[in-house]
């Protein structure tokens, strides 16, 4: 569908996914997500999929919208994507070209930093705040804007880890703000 299509003229109305879309990269990006679901949902009815694929590199999103298609009832199979990785370990991305050739080597210590996250839990450390502190060591980036461990399938953030948690983060390198995650 064009444009026109999915914002006709006087269109106003948009969906609000709740507390999930506030959270995370919702507190950097306040309505991103509610713009996301309002699109998703208008080509869900224009496309009537049956499968609809989306990254894991986008942990968030991907639940929201798996959030979006149980609320609404969509009879729509979301087909979560792993994510691919470049043969250094950084999540590909677009954004990855807008890094310069210095700023590209130290990008590689996110996969670093939560292979060792996984690796400091599956040694028996349980306590979030220690296993990022125990990993932190390995990240070579300007600014932290979070690091998170959160229950799997509501993101709420945990305390004590277990099993299955997800390990999300967001940094800068320079100019340009990366996000990453994998499963504990």
């Amino acid at each position: 569908p064009n444009v026109d299509t999915l914002y006709p003229e006087g269109f106003s109305s948009t969906i609000n996914i709740g507390p999930m879309a506030n959270i995370l990269e919702g507190a950097f990006r306040p309505g991103h997500f509610d713009g996301v679901c309002t699109v998703v949902a208008k080509l869900f009815n224009i496309v009537s999929p049956d499968k609809a694929f989306f990254g894991e590199k986008d942990y968030q999103q991907l639940k929201i919208i798996q959030k979006l298609v149980k609320d609404l009832n969509f009879d729509i199979d979301i087909v979560p994507i792993p994510t691919k990785r470049e043969e250094d370990g950084l999540a590909m991305s677009s954004r990855n070209s807008y890094l310069n050739q210095d700023e590209r080597k130290r990008a590689n210590s996110i996969y670093k930093f939560l292979l060792k996250a996984k690796n400091v839990f599956e040694s028996g450390e349980k306590h979030v705040d220690k296993i990022i502190e125990l990993a932190k060591d390995m990240l070579d980036v300007d600014i932290i804007d979070y690091i998170k461990i959160v229950d799997k399938d509501t993101l709420e953030e945990k305390k004590i880890s277990s099993k299955y948690d997800r390990i999300l983060i967001a940094v800068r390198i320079g100019n340009t703000r990366l996000i990453d995650n994998i499963e504990l």
